[in-house]
């Protein structure tokens, strides 16, 4: 790894600061579905307005779109925009929609968790005010159902959004972690060279060794889970939040 001083840190945004599915128990006590099943409710909803439909016929097709969805996201570096993903799973039961209603039915999926926002992780505020202004700070940070503008809404709802300086999402650069695009694109967006960023998360393929092949540092995170930590080379893992100051400057010195 080269030896110049980090200069900027940037962030994966799920189960590193966001807690994945941390909404779900705040959606059942109101009474809703969980996104999964709410998801298939408006595709059924939206397709039986025209002519009727199974929910089987919908259980399958969804499930059919999300396995494509994965495939391409692990093997290509690819993460489909909604309305793309919408579009094969409506190829795939032979109907189609409206433009309008189309639109609806995309905006819906996009901006459901608007409505209840996930947790942030233990301590991340503390760690994003510590390292602000001494390091420039950016998200690289795949988008599954929430397009860049709402994970920027959900920062934006736990102040947190103040705190970046630069942002990239795979549905605006149009390819995923650990492409190396994407941290080229972080890079020049932040002013920084690649190998002066230090990049921090919570997958090892994706988050450490995607910064490794392109020059860059790479810091695992187990605060909201450890995925397989005993087996990553990341530069420093974190277990906590309050010493992420202390680890980055470590790094550097």
């Amino acid at each position: 790894m080269s030896g110049n001083k980090i200069k900027a840190v940037t962030f994966d945004l799920w189960d590193t600061v966001f807690i994945d599915e941390t909404d779900e128990p705040k959606r059942a006590a109101k009474g809703l579905a969980s996104k999964a099943v709410e998801r298939r409710n408006l595709v059924e909803s939206y397709l039986n307005k025209h002519q009727s439909i199974s929910r089987e016929e919908v259980e399958l097709a969804y499930s059919v779109t999300d396995a494509a969805f994965r495939h391409v996201w692990y093997t290509q570096n690819v993460t489909w925009e909604v309305p793309e993903r919408l579009s094969v799973l409506l190829k795939g039961l032979n109907r189609e929609l409206p433009e309008t209603e189309f639109a609806e039915l995309v905006r819906l999926h996009e901006e459901m968790e608007l409505d209840i926002y996930p947790d942030i992780a233990m301590n991340i505020e503390t760690a994003l005010a510590d390292l602000h202004g001494k390091y420039k700070l950016g998200v690289i940070s795949d988008t599954i159902f929430s397009p860049g503008r709402v994970l920027r809404g959900i920062l934006e709802a736990h102040d947190l959004k103040k705190y970046f300086d630069f942002f990239v999402f795979s549905d605006e650069a149009g390819c995923a972690k650990p492409n190396p695009l994407v941290f080229e694109k972080a890079a020049k967006g932040l002013g920084v060279e690649l190998n002066e960023i230090v990049h921090i998360g919570d997958r090892r393929e994706k988050d450490i060794d995607g910064p490794h092949a392109v020059g860059a540092k790479g810091i695992y995170t187990t605060v909201v889970m450890d995925r397989d930590s005993k087996n990553c080379n990341a530069d420093a893992i974190c277990t906590d939040y309050l010493e992420l100051v202390n680890i980055v400057d470590k790094l550097n010195s």
